[in-house]
């Protein structure tokens, strides 16, 4: 097993836009099994401890609690899961993935299985931040986006490309950790349901 973003990260800063020179290959060298030409480093400090963020976030049903392009997340086994998500147009892609390396209260990692709808992999790393503050939580994700780079635009702007989502559901999940709750501009239950839509 490896360890967490070898060497250690001495900010929050996301992959991509690190000072850091290797920050990127470092990142993508933490991949176990890379899968994707399109890489997305998005970090958060959450003020909770790092096990407990840990632990909800290692039982995949949680994860459409906060993740509001995630339509499910079937459990095949300890290792392995069948995800569907929302995309442009109505549609929706999914995809059998696999955890190809964790340690507790640390990282999970992960890859997509062949005939994937999106090639995906990606790993969660769960850091302890400095001063108290909580736990940095960093999603590092490559994938091939469906239609290359013309699909890429068509997911940005109907606002379900990965990068945009991964910033999203990051800051969801902050907000559920820390208040128990997602905030919403919905008002009504209607408004609710055609946000969610």
């Amino acid at each position: 097993m490896s360890d967490p973003l070898v060497p250690p990260r001495e900010d929050d800063a996301p992959i991509t836009t690190s000072k850091q020179r290797n920050a990127v290959a470092d990142a993508t060298a933490s991949l176990v099994e890379g899968k994707g030409d399109a890489l997305i480093g998005k970090t958060v400090t959450i003020n909770r401890p790092r096990a407990e963020l840990f632990a909800f976030w290692r039982d995949f049903s949680n994860l459409p609690r906060f993740m509001e392009n995630l339509v499910s997340v079937e459990k095949l086994g300890d290792r392995r899961s069948r995800w569907v998500v929302k995309a442009p147009a109505g549609k929706t892609v999914e995809w059998i993935a696999t955890i190809t390396e964790e340690k507790q209260d640390e990282f999970i990692a992960w890859a997509s299985e062949d005939g994937a709808d999106v090639p995906n992999s990606g790993r969660i790393d769960f850091r302890e931040a400095p001063g108290g503050r909580g736990t940095w939580v960093s999603a590092t994700i490559q994938y091939d986006p469906p239609a290359g780079i013309i699909g890429k635009v068509i997911a940005t702007m109907f606002q379900r490309e990965p990068a945009i989502q991964a910033r999203r559901e990051l800051r969801r999940f902050k907000q559920l950790m820390e208040t128990g709750e997602v905030a919403t501009a919905a008002w009504t239950r209607k408004q609710l349901e055609e946000e969610e839509a």
